[in-house]
């Protein structure tokens, strides 16, 4: 950008990161900057002297008679104008390339005395050319030239660079990839490689690859042998002992079994073939995991419910009390909600909520925090405790992300529901909500867990009463309810958004009959249906004519002062004049009281809302809204508030947006006089 902003764009940039290096090659940088002229409009002549007088410093002027004063739509305004000599590139460079080095944002940062910026770690050197020839750069003592070096330990000396693809060639002779996708490679099929040398495969692992390719320069596969009395441990310990401190890919049997064998990534190609290397991995792990193996051994002397009483010592938040109030609360809710999913035992889903937290003060959680529930699920089975409470236990967390499998079991689902709805009500209870900027308490998350579990369970939940089952036990801080199923209505449109569903089908179903759709399955059944119905010719014109109906009335309401669906009967049979006004009536008595579009069936419901086209489109092309005759123009007025009411039984027609349904109409034809004309005598 500030290439651009200076007048010197480059035709091309390649960006390139080692862990020792950043850097980037720009080709086609112009040899000299063009002269241009800068324009800055300011504050209206006659603005306060405040405002002129910060234009003025902005602008590095003096006086407003440095501006020039220019005739405007709206005004006399100062300009600023600054005539900006045309330079070498190789004078403008240094004072871009500086400040882009010091904006770089890090999340945390550090000074070193070698130069006087903060930055991630210590800058040792930098090697900036511009055509061949040295930029020299003001960054304190850190040396500025054309010396660079290769990797740490296979080519560590100087090398002296001339051009960028001499860097490049320089480099990659040195023992460096600078491809950070090539390096990614490499260790792929260094991976696949050495499995096979072992009769084993590869756990897949793409967050931990893209991790360990970023963590070296030149990569080398190599792997290592686990002790068979580790092999005893359950699999999640051997893999987070692995992963989380040493960077260790898991490996498995053709079985699908933990194997006793781990790989990892060098950054060097040693002359031994890395034998020292690997003696020297599996000394770590094997220490590593003889910690693991200690905790296992005494997290299992204390039985889970035992362990309960200790949540008491563990704030959940100041204003919502410990983590055994936090599964208290799940609890009870749990035993609530277990009437609502098939199958579930309401005292097993009461029992695993209780015990889902306990696993917290173990041991072995506090080593590896990544498996709470899952130690909690095995701590449990050794208790004796029913198969299906442990698995509600291992799997209340779930989904943890969009790739996470959601939990199919009863009690899982009961408990997993519970936890997720109890912190969105407490958070919410107490005004801790996301915001733009940050969502500490993961509340995001959790309702999109929420979402996803009821649809890929087909769960008939009511979400109201769930919320204010939770808030009531105990009751905290305010109620949330309607507040959280605008925040629930927000998630589904961005969790639905990558399967194509239309937002705005969605609120309109959400918002059907005038009443806050919280059953998320007939929900998303009505989005179906709606959108079927609007891809027809019918669906596409009755939108058309619900817009002219509700757009009159609207029109007329706000003109009046008053509404014209504010009484029943809505409207009077025997004022009704022309045979098109008796036919509308007539099709809008049927399609109200016609069982479907009370009902579920939503796809019939929009089949009885089809059956209005011909009559509405008939209605409008024959019938003058606004007569003289001030009875008849109202009772017109609530036959058409009438068709409004009627359609938005079946869904909120008003949110459909109108780009969604210009996109319909313009597939169909829909005859008749404009909304002017309707209006109009």
């Amino acid at each position: 950008r500030a290439l651009v902003d200076s007048g010197i764009p480059a035709e091309k940039i390649d960006g390139f990161v080692t862990p020792r290096r950043l850097g980037l090659i720009a080709r086609g940088i112009p040899s000299r900057r063009p002269p241009r002229r800068d324009e800055r409009r300011g504050p209206r002549v006659g603005a306060p002297e405040s405002a002129i007088a910060g234009f003025l410093r902005a602008s590095g002027l003096s006086s407003v008679q440095d501006c020039e004063v220019r005739a405007l739509a709206r005004g006399e305004f100062y300009f600023a104008v600054t005539e900006v000599a045309g330079a070498d590139s190789a004078c403008v460079l240094p004072e871009i390339l500086v400040a882009a080095i010091a904006d770089l944002p890090w999340p945390k940062s550090m000074r070193f005395p070698a130069a006087p910026l903060r930055w991630v770690r210590p800058i040792t050197s930098v090697l900036c050319l511009f055509d061949g020839e040295v930029v020299p750069l003001k960054l304190g003592e850190v040396p500025v030239g054309r010396v660079t070096r290769g990797h740490r330990w296979l080519a560590p000396g100087e090398i002296r660079i001339q051009s960028p693809d001499q860097y490049l060639k320089r480099l990659k002779e040195a023992w460096v990839v600078l491809d950070k996708a090539e390096r990614e490679g490499m260790i792929k099929k260094g991976l696949d490689d050495e499995a096979a040398k072992h009769g084993v495969r590869v756990k897949e692992d793409p967050d931990l690859l893209e991790e360990v390719s970023g963590l070296v320069e030149y990569p080398v596969v190599l792997s290592g042998a686990i002790e068979k009395e580790f092999m005893e441990l359950p699999p999640e310990v051997l893999a987070a002992a692995m992963r989380a401190h040493q960077r260790y890919f898991s490996s498995l049997n053709a079985d699908g079994s933990p194997a006793p064998r781990f790989l990892f990534v060098a950054n060097n190609n040693a002359r031994d073939g890395g034998k020292a290397i690997v003696a020297g991995n599996e000394r770590v792990l094997s220490a590593r995991l003889a910690d693991a193996r200690y905790f296992w051994d005494q997290d299992r002397k204390v039985r889970l419910r035992v362990r309960i009483g200790a949540l008491k010592r563990r704030v959940y938040h100041e204003k919502l009390g410990s983590m055994y109030d936090k599964a208290e609360r799940t609890g009870h809710l749990a035993y609530w909600l277990a009437a609502d999913v098939p199958g579930a035992d309401r005292d097993l889903a009461l029992g695993a909520a209780l015990l889902s937290k306990a696993d917290l003060s173990t041991g072995m959680v506090g080593e590896f925090p990544e498996l709470q529930g899952i130690m909690g699920s095995y701590y449990a089975l050794a208790d004796g405790e029913d198969p299906r409470v442990a698995q509600a236990i291992a799997e209340h967390y779930r989904p943890l992300g969009p790739d996470d499998t959601c939990p199919i079991a009863p009690e899982s689902v009961v408990v997993a529901l519970a936890d997720k709805i109890d912190s969105l009500v407490a958070f919410f209870s107490i005004g801790e909500k996301p915001t733009g900027s940050g969502d500490p308490y993961a509340l995001r998350r959790a309702a999109l867990g929420v979402i996803r579990i009821i649809l890929e369970t087909d769960l008939r939940l009511p979400l109201k009463k769930a919320f204010r089952q939770a808030w009531q036990t105990p009751e905290i801080g305010n109620d949330p309810t309607e507040e959280l199923l605008e925040f629930i209505l927000d998630r589904l449109k961005v969790h639905l958004r990558d399967e194509g569903v239309r937002h705005d089908l969605i609120g309109a179903a959400f918002a059907a009959g005038g009443e806050r759709e919280d059953d998320l399955v007939r929900l998303m059944a009505r989005v179906r249906a709606l959108e079927s119905f609007l891809a027809t010719d019918d669906g596409a014109n009755l939108l058309i004519a619900y817009r002219r109906a509700a757009n009159i009335v609207r029109i007329e309401e706000k003109r009046d002062g008053r509404r014209y669906d504010d009484r029943q009967p809505d409207f009077s049979p025997e004022k009704l004049r022309e045979p098109e006004e008796g036919t509308l009536a007539v099709s809008l008595g049927a399609t109200s009281s016609a069982p479907e579009v009370s009902g579920e069936d939503f796809a019939a419901a929009m089949a009885a809302m089809a059956r209005l086209r011909r009559p509405v489109d008939d209605f409008f092309d024959k019938v003058t809204v606004n007569t003289e005759d001030a009875d008849l123009r109202e009772n017109r007025l609530r036959l058409l508030s009438r068709i409004r009411m009627t359609m938005n039984r079946v869904a909120d027609f008003s949110k459909i947006e109108e780009g969604a349904k210009d996109s319909l109409a313009s597939k169909t034809r829909h005859s008749g006089r404009s909304e002017a004309e309707s209006r109009n005598p």
